[in-house]
């Protein structure tokens, strides 16, 4: 059995004093957004509290999903390269980048520079800011890192997609279900219709669905809406399930869920897998880690749970 943790948009504070000329960009709404509204609710010890339980519960594998930071300061980036090394050794960790770790242009590739060994698959070769996708094989699974991280203008928080990442990815997962393994596809923004707001989509969803349905895969994990949510989507041998997960800093008492993280249970063999989800979290008055909920996805290769069930063409 294999056991896999799973935590998101870390969105770690509190924020470096800034000069006036790192707020003449669109880090100036984002400062304001932080000061009026997550300085209150993504500061303190739950994320401390969240990955230390997370950490007792022996992981064989953790995946970040992304927003590690939040306006992509040199400083907030060289922090979460500090953080990720806390939790735990860039083989037992792997990351893709969220739309915060992008937030002005040249950011992503400092990211991926500080980060990098985070960011790499197990025979790296690509030039920093073109290492996605990528593919860990870590015993029966096999994780991919794809980005839909990109500078985007004020007031958007839109990912994308595109077709050279695609095609790339479609080979990496047909090389890797043909030698038996349980797939696992990391991206930040969701991968589906009406998940979140027009201005904070995944533009090029089309792409991603096509290269599940033709080429397969058997769980996607993401993050972005600071949601914990269960969709699924058509892949080459039935449903994949498509899992999101609460900010992993988000304190009790917010309209959005407090902390979280997804834990996987992966047994069984190629056509007979077997998967079970659990989640633990901050409970709702704030007074520790519980667990929230379990539930089978797979059962000798049969999907189980299949509320919430999406197999519309996704909106480009």
């Amino acid at each position: 059995m294999f056991r896999l943790a799973h935590i998101s948009d870390i969105h770690l504070g509190p924020l470096p004093a800034l000069s006036l000329r790192q707020l003449v960009s669109k880090r100036a709404m984002g400062y304001y957004n932080w000061q009026r509204n997550r300085k209150k609710m993504m500061f303190g010890e739950t994320l401390l509290s969240l990955t230390s339980d997370m950490r007792a519960h022996k992981p064989d594998h953790v995946c970040v999903t992304g927003d590690l930071v939040n306006l992509a300061t040199s400083q907030e980036i060289v922090a979460a390269g500090v953080w990720l090394k806390e939790l735990g050794a860039a083989k037992d960790v792997s990351v893709v980048p969220g739309n915060h770790d992008a937030y002005v242009p040249g950011a992503l590739k400092k990211v991926c520079s500080e980060w990098h060994d985070y960011m790499v698959g197990d025979n790296p070769s690509a030039a920093i800011g073109q290492m996605f996708p990528y593919v860990r094989l870590r015993g029966p699974v096999a994780i991919f890192g794809v980005s839909s991280a990109e500078a985007t203008a004020p007031f958007f928080a839109t990912g994308t997609f595109k077709r050279g990442q695609a095609l790339a990815l479609a080979r990496m997962l047909t090389a890797c279900r043909a030698t038996g393994h349980f797939c696992v596809v990391m991206i930040h923004h969701p991968p589906v219709a009406n998940s979140t707001s027009w201005h904070k989509r995944l533009i090029g969803k089309q792409y991603f669905w096509k290269v599940i349905r033709d080429a397969g895969a058997d769980l996607v994990l993401h993050g972005h809406t600071h949601l914990d949510t269960l969709y699924w989507i058509a892949g080459q041998n039935g449903l994949v399930p498509v899992v999101g997960v609460p900010s992993a800093s988000q304190n009790a008492g917010s309209e959005k869920p407090a902390a979280r993280y997804n834990l996987f249970e992966i047994d069984g063999e190629p056509g007979a897998w077997s998967l079970t989800h659990r989640e633990r979290g901050l409970k709702a008055d704030g007074s520790g880690i519980d667990w929230i909920r379990e539930r089978q996805l797979f059962s000798n290769g049969e999907a189980v749970d299949t509320r919430d069930r999406v197999d519309a063409k996704p909106a480009a």
